[in-house]
């Protein structure tokens, strides 16, 4: 895509000011970075308000038996959790393998392994729900080969430097146009494949239950593990109380025989509530910012007449 003058340098400006601000954070200690992010995260929800309204209207949706009280908290922590995490994953690429090792553990790992040793790679689903950029970093230095797949950033330095960072992490990169012969290709070479499949995928997703209401949802992983026959799993990378991580990998079971739309149905719908349930856990971990249920299933647009 051609970008005027003016937008090629707005974009440089904008990637100058990142590259400024990790030099500048990877001077503190951890402690005092977080710290920083979560104050820039509460401006965020206040006095600034970024899509408070949607947060807000999304966690009462969610939880409708919860008072507002309630609501407040949960999304004032959220944004402190977003401003946060995003420091986290800024800091990643100065993080040796040995650091991340320490900081994190894996629930799970072993039956994962069992299953990878099959040869048939993993379809790893994830969710914008804990620090999912740490959970993808975790893998690698254990052993696991893994590839993301992921959407192009619309700044090209922005793309090329996040490419980068993952790839030093020991993440192979799939970009989503085009994803589906690469995502196969990897499995039958005996990799991990992962998804962050939970934000609305428009027409083409499929309609899955979540938090009680229908939510548009990309299919790719379901439909990947279904016609290559490798097993699913979802994966929860929390943060603890004192700053580490903690992932669940938790595979996902679901019918896989019948026609094919209605097994990829079973295998989306499996992990969303799977993942609901992660997220009942701890609310404020998950990225209520997102316009989750904006795209609405075909009934519901046209209604019947009469």
């Amino acid at each position: 895509m051609k970008r005027s003058p003016g937008r090629r340098i707005w974009n440089r400006v904008e990637y100058l000011a990142l590259r400024a601000a990790i030099g500048l954070l990877n001077l503190v200690p951890d402690r005092v970075a977080e710290a920083a992010g979560a104050a820039l995260g509460r401006l965020g929800y206040w006095p600034l308000r970024i899509r408070r309204s949607q947060a807000e209207d999304n966690v009462r949706r969610a939880f409708p038996d919860r008072d507002e009280t309630w609501v407040q908290r949960v999304v004032r922590s959220s944004y402190e959790h977003l401003g946060r995490e995003a420091v986290v994953i800024l800091r990643l690429p100065s993080k040796s393998p040995a650091q991340i090792l320490a900081r994190t553990r894996v629930i799970g790992m072993e039956r994962a392994i069992a299953d990878f040793n099959q040869g048939r790679g993993l379809v790893v689903c994830a969710g914008h729900f804990g620090n999912w950029e740490m959970g993808a970093a975790m893998i690698p230095p254990r052993g696991f080969p893994v590839d993301a797949i992921v959407t192009r950033q619309q700044n090209p330095h922005f793309d090329r430097y996040i490419v980068s960072t993952r790839q030093r992490l020991g993440i192979g990169i799939i970009h989503r146009g085009g994803a589906t012969e690469a995502a196969g290709r990897a499995l039958r070479a005996g990799r991990a494949v992962a998804f962050a499949a939970d934000q609305n995928a428009n027409r083409p997703g499929v309609f899955v239950p979540f938090f009680g209401r229908l939510a548009a949802t990309h299919r790719g992983a379901a439909l990947l593990a279904v016609r290559t026959g490798a097993p699913m799993y979802l994966a929860l990378p929390t943060r603890q109380a004192d700053g580490t991580y903690v992932m669940r990998l938790e595979e996902v079971f679901f019918e896989r025989e019948g026609a094919l739309e209605d097994v990829v149905w079973r295998g989306t719908a499996a992990f969303t509530a799977m993942l609901e349930a992660a997220i009942r856990e701890a609310p404020e971990q998950y990225l209520w910012q997102h316009r989750r249920w904006k795209t609405r299933p075909p009934e519901e647009r046209n209604p019947p007449q009469g």
